[in-house]
């Protein structure tokens, strides 16, 4: 088998054997194989070759990123819902054309609720979706005009296009190459339905050769469940790869006792494990923990809490420290008692050598052994090349906790060991209990569950505070302000607001009102989402008597 991914990337050049096909142009462009085509060396590796695209342009500047981020969910949900474009589909295009969406936000007031706004303009002015589209396969807003089909609006429009799109996508060509392919090979995009996947097969069968870890490191990663846009997507065409390293790596975790479902989670969760280094960590890190007395599944539990010790920099801290404490003479037993309670601060610090600790203490290496062990934190404390807050570290993960956080995000709606619950674990602050027990008290001021979990999707920080906080702010929303709970749908971000800026601005607005100087009924977020440059423009300045005021406010509250 020779697998879907990259078909293009790791053939050699096809042999004399079958030219007429290669120099046929009704088979299919050598140009084509150009986009994407390689050498092989002869060592084991690949070098492949990647747009160096961003969703996060510089030219995406003149907007705050709030704005941004909302505008690009507003675009999701108009593809995705409006315009029945798969999810896959519709967050990709809205993630990487950072220029359509800035000019989408130009036609709108961004110091205003955006998501609104948004959503209105775009309910009665449909958008050319090819721009997007295009600018989202890589193509410069300068390339565009000269590429757009002309009397065309939708994608759907263009069927034939839209199919010979997926084809390619689902032989593992990042979407990022495509919009050179149909910037320079057009043809390729008209080929009529099946058409296009019947040549990519027949050139398969042309008898190519390709490295033979290279498919195997695939066939792997498929046995494991993952599919050709996941393992495309953390493949850098910068960096060549040693898949005889690779795959090996693959077969170690295999021999020491990982099943497929351990494999598949720590991949998911952090796939430098395998691509990153080509693999060489997987035979050190692992290596010295075990030597150290770990056992696999201690192992396993280490790098599933705490997967951001796999990458390059954290690994060697970690390596690091443990050749630290085994050089100042700490018994095993005490290094891994060391490393289980604080992997994570030995990951962030990298350490001065013991010789110069020791020098700087003015002690031998049995003495600051000793130090060390009696405490710790010590460690950070005097042999970190950087200064670490302790206090602000998880220096100890409870297993149970971690259980309990998942749990709750489970309930949520997030999927089991996806990307996404990974991200949630990280943005999501306190223990299962407490985030359920926030949760509920968004349920009990009148909110229904479902609205719930959907603000909380989209506003994740709402969560990061104590109940009583939570409380305490929808009571001043609807008591003293006079809103309705329901306003926290359209802007949930105002339970992020402190409590004193939402007391100055409130208050400000509630004396401008009675002086029939401002509109009765404006949203939160035009109150409370402004700078305070602009709220002082529109509320302060607007009265005469409005500076003294809000200077008393303010004085009323240090005081």
């Amino acid at each position: 088998m020779i697998g879907q991914l990259n078909r293009f990337v790791v053939f050699c050049p096809v042999s004399n054997e079958n030219p007429n096909i290669v120099q046929n142009p009704s088979f299919i462009s050598v140009k084509f194989r150009s986009f994407c085509s390689t050498r092989l060396t002869q060592q084991p590796q690949i070098s492949l070759t990647e747009s160096n695209h961003s969703p996060n342009s510089v030219l995406a500047t003149r907007v705050s990123r709030l704005a941004r981020t909302e505008g690009q969910d507003v675009l999701f949900d108009y593809l995705h819902n409006t315009r029945s474009l798969t999810f896959p589909d519709a967050e990709h295009i809205s993630k990487n054309s950072p220029h359509f969406v800035e000019n989408l936000l130009s036609k709108i007031n961004t110091n205003k609720d955006v998501t609104r706004s948004l959503t209105r303009y775009l309910r009665y002015n449909p958008i050319n979706e090819f721009e997007p589209f295009l600018e989202s396969l890589g193509l410069s807003p300068s390339e565009l005009s000269s590429l757009l089909p002309q009397h065309l609006m939708f994608l759907s429009d263009d069927h034939v296009m839209f199919e010979n799109f997926h084809v390619l996508c689902g032989y593992g060509i990042p979407r990022s190459k495509i919009g050179r392919m149909y910037k320079e090979e057009r043809e390729i995009f008209g080929y009529d339905y099946g058409v296009l996947a019947l040549k990519l097969q027949a050139y398969e069968k042309l008898g190519l050769s390709v490295d033979s870890k290279f498919v195997k490191v695939l066939e792997k990663l498929k046995e494991l469940g993952f599919k050709n846009d996941w393992i495309g997507g953390y493949i850098s065409g910068k960096v060549s790869y040693n898949w005889n390293r690779i795959f090996d790596s693959m077969d170690f975790l295999d021999k020491v006792g990982y099943n497929d479902e351990q494999l598949r989670s720590l991949f998911e969760t952090n796939p430098a494990l395998a691509f990153e280094g080509s693999g060489r960590k997987v035979y050190v890190l692992f290596g010295r923990l075990l030597k150290l007395g770990f056992k696999m599944n201690e192992v396993y539990s280490i790098f599933m809490q705490n997967p951001q010790i796999l990458s390059g920099k954290c690994a060697n801290n970690l390596l690091q420290a443990v050749g630290f404490l085994v050089e100042i003479g700490m018994r095993m037993e005490d290094i891994t008692k060391t490393v289980s309670a604080h992997v994570e601060l030995l990951g962030l610090c990298p350490l001065k050598a013991p010789k110069t600790v020791c020098s700087e203490l003015k002690v031998e290496r049995d003495g600051l052994c000793q130090i060390i062990k009696d405490d710790p934190l010590k460690l950070f404390h005097l042999a970190s090349k950087t200064k670490v807050k302790i206090n602000q570290r998880v220096v100890q993960q409870d297993p149970s906790t971690h259980l309990e956080k998942t749990a709750f995000l489970l309930r949520l709606g997030y999927v089991e060991n996806s990307e996404e619950m990974t991200k949630a674990l990280k943005k999501f602050r306190g223990r299962g209990d407490q985030l359920q027990e926030r949760f509920d008290c968004l349920v009990e001021a009148g909110l229904d569950c479902n609205v719930v979990r959907h603000i909380i999707k989209h506003a994740p920080m709402v969560l990061n505070q104590s109940k009583d906080v939570i409380e305490k702010k929808i009571e001043y929303l609807k008591n003293f302000l006079g809103y309705p709970i329901e306003s926290l749908v359209t802007f949930p971000t105002y339970l992020c607001y402190d409590i004193e800026r939402i007391n100055h601005r409130f208050t400000m607005y509630a004396w401008l009102r009675e002086r029939g100087a401002a509109k009765p009924t404006l949203t939160l977020s035009t109150i409370l989402a402004s700078s305070d440059a602009r709220f002082i423009k529109y509320f302060v300045d607007i009265h005469p008597e409005g500076p003294a005021m809000w200077e008393s406010l303010k004085k009323s509250t240090s005081s």
